[in-house]
């Protein structure tokens, strides 16, 4: 049966399919070409803040178109629609309170920081002034002990001088004593033996007269008076009982050397006292 000229031919499958494949080689040996002579396709780096976004779009597949006087033929293969891909960018919409809590954290983070790094510096001060305080104390230790150190070697010097000196001062002593023995052994103070008091003149007790009266004298070997006389402070009443009462005296004879000699200017004061 014969088609109408109205009707296009059939197109076969196989040929579009050959067509395809030809046009692919022929894609693929045009890269390789340009591959060999040192072309290099530019890349773009993709941005951060960008977001790609991806729409499929389908085309519905045409309606076949029947002849109601004629014998239908096999209606052609609809060719396949090719699906269109487009690529959108858009610029992200950033929220102002998503940016808002952004800054916030960011500014809690930089104080949170920023009050470590100042305790860590107050750590540090503080850890530095206790050393410092420390060393100040050990220090002040030190001196008192080096203090303490020349007090007690001071004492201790004053201590060794002042028994030094108490053992000189008992050696001159000693040294006194032997001295004060040995001459004491050659040598001997004349010392009274006997002494009377003189007679109250009656002249005297009649008129009620008081008075004093010195008589000086020597004292011999044998410790016996010699040349007794009054001085001139003697009333005339005191004068013989004096000079009697002094010839009665005796004394234990000074020795010089191992022998006894006289004692010149010997003097006594008789008082002469109404009672």
């Amino acid at each position: 049966m014969t088609l109408p000229n109205s009707f296009p031919a059939p197109r076969p499958q196989w040929l579009s399919h050959a067509s395809a494949a030809v046009v692919t080689v022929a894609l693929h040996a045009a890269v390789f070409g340009l591959l060999l002579h040192g072309w290099t396709p530019e890349l773009t780096a993709p941005s951060s803040t960008q977001v790609l976004k991806t729409q499929l779009v389908s085309l519905p597949a045409p309606q076949p178109v029947v002849a109601a006087p004629v014998e239908p033929e096999p209606t052609p293969l609809p060719e396949p629609v090719e699906t269109m891909v487009r690529d959108v960018v858009e610029e992200p919409q950033v929220d102002p309170r998503i940016e808002q809590h952004r800054l916030e954290q960011a500014e809690l983070a930089y104080k949170r920081a920023e009050l470590e790094r100042q305790s860590e510096e107050q750590r540090v001060r503080e850890r530095q002034r206790k050393q410092q305080l420390e060393r100040e104390r050990q220090e002040r230790l030190e001196v008192e002990r080096q203090q303490h150190e020349a007090q007690r070697r001071e004492q201790l010097a004053r201590e060794a001088q002042e028994r030094e000196q108490a053992a000189q001062a008992e050696a001159a002593a000693a040294e006194r004593a032997r001295q004060a023995e040995a001459s004491a052994a050659a040598s001997r103070q004349y010392l009274p033996i006997a002494k009377d008091a003189p007679a109250y003149p009656q002249r005297a007790l009649d008129k009620g007269i008081e008075g004093t009266c010195t008589v000086s004298y020597s004292v011999n070997p044998q410790g016996r008076i010699e040349n007794p006389k009054a001085l001139d402070d003697c009333h005339p009443l005191f004068i013989r009982p004096s000079l009697t009462a002094a010839k009665s005296f005796r004394y234990q004879p000074r020795v010089i050397d191992g022998r006894a000699v006289s004692v010149p200017e010997v003097k006594n004061t008789f008082h002469y006292r109404i009672q």
